[in-house]
């Protein structure tokens, strides 16, 4: 079985794909990419997911007012 796949890309060349993207398959693209590079990421919405289970979740208003 083949554990990698070796491609020569340009960062151009990934921009510019990313760029021809619909925007919300550009933010989900993104979003993916953060998640799979990054475990602190990851961690912070598990945490979220855990506050708002638990009711530990204030409105914009409570925050920041009208």
């Amino acid at each position: 079985m083949l554990d990698t796949l070796k491609i020569d890309l340009q960062p151009a060349e990934i921009i510019r794909a990313i760029k021809k993207m619909k925007k919300r398959e550009r933010e989900a693209f993104l979003e993916d990419l953060l998640a799979a590079t990054s475990p602190e990421y990851l961690d912070s919405i598990r945490k979220s997911r855990d506050d708002y289970k638990a009711g530990r979740v204030h409105t914009h208003e409570e925050v920041f007012g009208k």
